[in-house]
């Protein structure tokens, strides 16, 4: 029974990690078309690209941990 209510919270845990990884992707490529086609000041754009970096940065750190864990887990 406590095996199976762990088992239960670790793959729930790795659901809302892996959607966590999308958002980062979904902000980086809103930021990117933004800085891309959007019509602002060029210190708005640098923002926006910052952003958009550091969230694609965050999308695969986070997916390296998360599949380095899944492979030692099993």
């Amino acid at each position: 029974m406590v095996k199976l209510s762990l088992r239960i919270v670790k793959t729930k845990s790795m659901r809302i990690k892996k959607i966590s990884e999308f958002i980062y992707l979904i902000i980086s490529i809103i930021a990117t078309f933004d800085y891309i086609f959007g019509n602002n000041i060029d210190e708005r754009k640098n923002i926006l690209l910052f952003f958009a970096i550091i969230s694609l940065g965050m999308f695969f750190f986070r997916r390296y941990y998360r599949i380095k864990f899944q492979n030692r887990s099993k």
